[in-house]
């Protein structure tokens, strides 16, 4: 029998956009069986009032958290000890947080240092320590406003992830210089916090395609993507 991997999913209410939730469990379908599903926030604050009809919709514990002290938001330590409790008393793979405030990067790096994996989902204002400290990270923009591929001209003067696709391909190539697509997919997933999709473009395969003539990208006998870093010379030939 195949294990399943177990997700929780915690929701930064405050800090996330309701209209995302039907996304975001339609992602993690994909991952695995979310086994808890809590939204935090200050349910009298009538901010909230989009989350309501979507927390019923998908099954979503609503843990009340009322501010205290004003400008003090006690949903953050709320998620934080429900996460550690969680930790140490379920058996859990994956942790799932929904939030753009980048206070939850210590306890990003805490559950990662204890073998999870951590996903994010947040909108683009997310700061940057959150979002590479996830083992992946998903932007949630509003439907109203597809994400546009990036374009050619951009990615190519993109040095970050010029030298994030390089290093992984130097990585897992073959002698010949080509590597399995899936390898250097993975290799990027245990070192980054990367989504082709945050790029606009629904699969890496896409996104290397778009980059254009600094790659090679094609299928082998499998029919399987492999791709080749063409400022590269293959071990073969060096020999």
């Amino acid at each position: 029998m195949l294990e399943t991997n177990t997700i929780v999913l915690l929701i930064d209410a405050d800090n996330a956009p309701p209209s995302a939730i039907a996304r975001v469990m339609s992602e993690l379908a994909s991952h695995g069986k979310v086994t808890i599903r809590r939204a935090y926030g200050n349910w009298t604050n009538p901010h909230l009032k989009g989350w309501e009809a979507n927390l019923h919709a998908h099954a979503i514990q609503p843990m009340l958290q009322i501010d205290l002290t004003k400008g003090k938001n006690a949903t953050d330590i709320a998620i934080a000890i429900d996460a550690m409790d969680i930790l140490y008393t379920k058996s859990v793979d994956t942790f799932c947080l929904m939030t753009s405030d980048s206070d939850f990067t210590p306890l990003v790096t805490r559950l990662l240092s204890e073998g999870k994996t951590v996903i994010g989902y947040g909108e683009r204002k997310t700061p940057a320590a959150l979002v590479n400290a996830c083992s992946k990270f998903l932007f949630l923009d509003d439907e109203s406003e597809k994400t546009e591929p990036v374009d050619q001209q951009l990615l190519r003067s993109d040095t970050q992830l010029l030298t994030l696709l390089r290093d992984a391909i130097r990585k897992t190539e073959q002698d010949d210089g080509w590597s399995k697509l899936s390898r250097v997919g993975a290799h990027i997933s245990n070192h980054a916090s990367f989504d082709a999709r945050n790029y606009g473009y629904p699969r890496l395969s896409d996104l290397i395609d778009a980059i254009g003539d600094l790659f090679a990208l094609q299928r082998d006998e499998s029919s399987h993507f492999r791709v080749r870093d063409l400022k590269r010379r293959p071990l073969s030939e060096l020999s």
